[in-house]
């Protein structure tokens, strides 16, 4: 079964329902902010059931809910960040 690792961004307008997305993220994936998600190494299954529950939380209309497969090792280094505080030093 192949897997995948996604990044899972969100901006959600009522409080409530930010609480509940964010707990059922932290279920699933771990936080890098306040409001982005990494899902490491998830299967088809997995992100098709984190969808299903995340849209039985969300209002389609006022909410935005985003989920984007990455290729690690290609396309994102998350041992590396650039922090706005001091922009000249890796973290």
């Amino acid at each position: 079964m192949q897997r995948f690792d996604f990044i899972i961004c969100y901006d959600i307008s009522s409080k409530k329902r930010l609480q509940k997305i964010a707990k059922t993220l932290e279920k699933a994936s771990i936080r890098i902010q306040k409001s982005i998600f990494f899902y490491p190494q998830a299967t088809n299954y997995d992100v098709k059931t984190l969808v299903a529950k995340l849209n039985s939380i969300i209002d389609p209309i006022q909410d935005d809910v985003r989920i984007y497969h990455i290729d690690i090792l290609k396309s994102i280094n998350l041992n590396n960040a650039i922090s706005l505080k001091n922009p000249n030093l890796l973290i």
